[in-house]
């Protein structure tokens, strides 16, 4: 029994499957970058703006 590798569709699969892993570390890193930034906005406090508060204090 002899065993018959098909070269060119072992080729196409392993062309696949590093394109595949490839794609997955390229938007995990993306991905990654998103949530730091998203991460960073949420720690900064934005300031309050009471102009209706201040102009009823000093007109």
């Amino acid at each position: 029994m002899d065993i018959v590798i098909n070269y060119w569709w072992a080729f196409v699969g392993l062309g696949l499957l590093a394109a595949l892993v490839i794609w997955l570390i390229v938007r995990n890193v993306k991905d990654e970058k998103r949530f730091e930034k998203d991460l960073m906005q949420s720690e900064i406090k934005p300031e309050k703006h009471d102009d209706e508060e201040d102009k009823a204090v000093n007109p």
